[in-house]
C-alpha cells in the first residue's frame, strides 16, 4: 500500500504554548497542498501549542510511584520485559540507569492521569510524552482530537480552497494481527482497540506483530482503518524525530541532563509537525 503514496515532511518552527498553530500550519502548506491530499499533523505538536503541558516538578510522588521508578523500571524492564519485548540494546542500557527521583514524579503523574497498567509502561505511559519538551515538562494526550481535525480541515478548505483529509497521528504504536488492531495508548480512531496498557504493549512486541503509528482522528472522506494506519505509518516514517525519539536521545542531542533542555535549544532543531501525503493516482491526473 505504501507504493500508492508520495509523502513530504513540511518544516515549521517549533510550536510553543499559545502559538496560533492553525495559522502557522496554513501558511506553511499553502503553496504545497493540493486537492485530495492527506494533511497529517503530530498530536504532540498540537497538544504542546495548546499548552496541554504539566511540569512534573509540581507532582508529589507516592510510595507506589517510587517503587515503580526504582525497582520495576531498573530491574524488571531491562532484565525481563526488555528482552521479551525485543527492545534495542540502547534502550535497555538507559533503563538500567532510569533516574529514580525524576522517574517517580513521572510515574506518579502516569498513575494519576492514566492508571496502574499505564504507569508500568517503560515510556509514553498513557501517551504522556516528555520528548521534544524543555525542563521537566511533559505533554498530555489530546482529549478532543476529532474536533481539532475537523477545525483544521474546515480552515484549510475555507482559506486555501483545497479539499483535503486531515489526520492527527501519534508515534505510539498500534499492533495488528489478522485484521484486529490494538494499542496501549488511549483514544485511537474507531476500529483500533485501546486496552491493557503494559499488557497490550508486551503482547504486541513479544509476538512481533505488525506495528504502526496510531491515527487518533480523521476528518474528510471515509477511509478504512487499515488505510488510516498506513497513512499514520507513512507520516511517522517521513516526519523524523526532532530533537530525539526519547527524552534520553533529546538530552544526548544537546549534551545536557534530562531536565536541562531549554526552549531555545528546541528552537534550534528542525521540526516537521506536518506531513502531506498524496495518492500517486492523483499525481497522474
Amino acid at each position: 500500500m505504501a507504493g500508492r503514496y508520495k509523502a513530504v515532511a513540511v518544516e515549521s518552527r517549533y510550536w510553543k504554548p499559545r502559538d496560533d498553530y492553525i495559522t502557522q500550519l496554513i501558511q506553511t502548506i499553502e503553496n504545497i497542498v493540493e486537492n485530495g491530499d492527506f494533511v497529517t499533523v503530530s498530536e504532540k505538536a498540537v497538544s504542546t501549542a495548546l499548552g496541554n503541558l504539566i511540569d512534573e516538578k509540581s507532582v508529589e510522588p507516592s510510595r507506589l510511584a517510587q517503587f515503580i521508578a526504582k525497582y520495576w523500571m531498573r530491574l524488571v524492564w531491562p532484565y525481563i520485559l526488555g528482552p521479551i519485548c525485543h527492545l534495542r540494546k540502547k534502550t535497555i542500557t538507559f533503563l538500567r540507569s532510569y533516574p529514580p527521583e525524576e522517574g517517580s514524579l513521572h510515574k506518579q503523574l502516569a498513575l494519576q492521569q492514566s492508571g496502574f497498567l499505564q504507569a508500568l509502561m517503560h515510556g509514553s505511559e498513557g501517551a504522556i510524552d516528555g520528548s521534544n519538551l524543555p525542563h521537566s515538562y511533559v505533554c498530555l494526550p489530546l482529549e478532543n482530537a476529532q474536533e481539532i481535525a475537523h477545525e483544521l480541515r474546515e480552515r484549510i478548505e475555507t482559506e486555501l480552497g483545497k479539499r483535503v483529509t486531515v489526520a492527527i497521528v501519534d508515534t505510539d504504536k498500534t499492533y495488528s494481527s489478522k485484521g484486529f488492531h490494538f494499542t496501549p495508548r488511549p483514544k485511537p480512531i474507531k476500529g483500533i482497540h485501546s486496552r491493557g496498557g503494559v499488557l497490550a504493549y508486551v503482547a504486541g512486541r513479544s509476538l512481533k506483530l505488525k506495528k504502526r503509528a496510531t491515527p487518533l482522528a480523521i476528518s474528510g472522506p471515509q477511509i478504512t482503518t487499515e488505510e488510516a494506519l498506513e497513512i499514520a505509518r507513512i507520516a511517522n516514517r517521513t516526519r523524523g524525530t526532532g530533537a530525539g525519539r526519547t527524552v534520553w536521545d533529546m538530552a544526548k542531542t544537546f549534551n545536557v541532563n534530562l531536565t536541562d533542555v531549554t526552549w531555545k535549544m528546541l528552537d534550534s532543531v528542525k521540526h516537521r509537525p506536518i506531513v502531506i501525503i498524496r495518492p500517486k493516482t492523483q499525481m497522474t491526473q
